[in-house]
């Protein structure tokens, strides 16, 4: 006979654990009581001395007792969460891993089969160029994977070597815009700056490169529109600058608007709800806004309204 799965759940433990030593503390506490009565009536009864009972210090045992039944409770909520966290990990992890997978298969699958019919066929020249062009975006994506993981051990180790430097991030964007066209090729950028102004701060050139790749390829692979589209625009606040990146994308429910920047958290596309991606992209770009002393916030009007991410970044004349 099966057991009810409520009866291994961890909160029923949990709960079932606390209420069974608070019971043990109040039976004790009870039978500690009477006994001492019993004592008591002992000793009027029979005019005892008083000093060679311990009854004086019935209260001093149970303040005892109800203070080390209070560090017990305490220890064991604190392994519950803990350990309730560490099995949120595991899934995350095993959750990462399958998809990861998954998404270094399908390209290495692709190019196997291109390269194969290179071989089994004669083809034309203009096929040829084809397949090479197939090949070109598999490996291009190969390499994103790889280098999401290669980001991830050199920001979480600190190991990043390179000096912080002063530039113009209007400058910087729409340079990195035009240097990975190829990328981005049905992509509508728009840079919008109040009096064509200047936006200097000192940035991590390759870090900040590495944030605006995640945010540009989200607002590209979580997008059903004809012409992904994506608006940038600089916003001068008393001691902080905002630098808002605003798509035409699948939109994020507001359920999920603070789980996306954790670790491996994967967002299911509106269509079919299935995870996406590798989990990673997002939590590099919330780690990246940190190290440059800022912070990234996401907003949504939510599914089929698109995102704006908004970089706040400490204001420095």
């Amino acid at each position: 006979m099966n057991r009810p799965n409520w009866l291994i759940h961890p909160v029923f433990i949990l709960v079932s654990s606390i209420l069974a030593l608070v019971l043990s503390l109040f039976l004790y506490i009870y039978w500690y009581i009477e006994i001492s009565s019993g004592l008591r009536s002992i000793i009027d009864r029979f005019n005892l001395d008083t000093g060679q009972f311990l009854t004086s210090q019935t209260w001093v045992v149970i303040l005892v007792l109800t203070v080390l039944v209070g560090v017990i409770i305490m220890g064991i909520f604190i392994i519950f969460v803990y350990n309730l966290k560490t099995l949120r990990l595991y899934r995350l992890q095993h959750n990462f891993i399958n998809n990861f997978t998954h998404e270094l298969k399908t390209p290495v699958t692709s190019l196997k089969l291109y390269l194969e019919t290179f071989l089994k066929h004669e083809l034309s020249r203009e096929e040829q160029l084809k397949y090479i062009h197939y090949m070109l975006s598999d490996t291009g994506r190969l390499s994103n994977d790889i280098n999401r993981i290669l980001n991830l051990a050199q920001i979480e180790s600190k190991s990043y070597a390179e000096e912080f430097v002063l530039q113009n991030l209007p400058e910087v964007i729409e340079q990195f815009y035009h240097s990975n066209s190829h990328l981005f090729r049905d992509f509508d950028l728009k840079i919008h700056v109040s009096d064509k102004r200047s936006y200097f701060y000192r940035i991590i050139p390759s870090m900040f490169e590495m944030l605006l790749m995640n945010l540009f390829t989200n607002a590209l692979k979580y997008n059903d529109a004809a012409v992904p589209k994506i608006e940038i625009s600089f916003h001068e606040q008393p001691k902080k600058m905002l630098i808002r990146f605003k798509d035409n994308g699948i939109g994020i429910a507001k359920s999920e608007l603070k789980k996306i920047f954790k670790k491996f958290y994967q967002v299911g596309r509106s269509d079919d709800m299935s995870a996406k991606g590798s989990g990673l992209g997002l939590y590099l770009v919330d780690h990246i806004a940190k190290i440059h002393k800022g912070k990234i916030v996401a907003q949504s009007d939510g599914l089929d309204k698109g995102a704006v991410f908004s970089l706040i970044l400490p204001w420095r004349h």
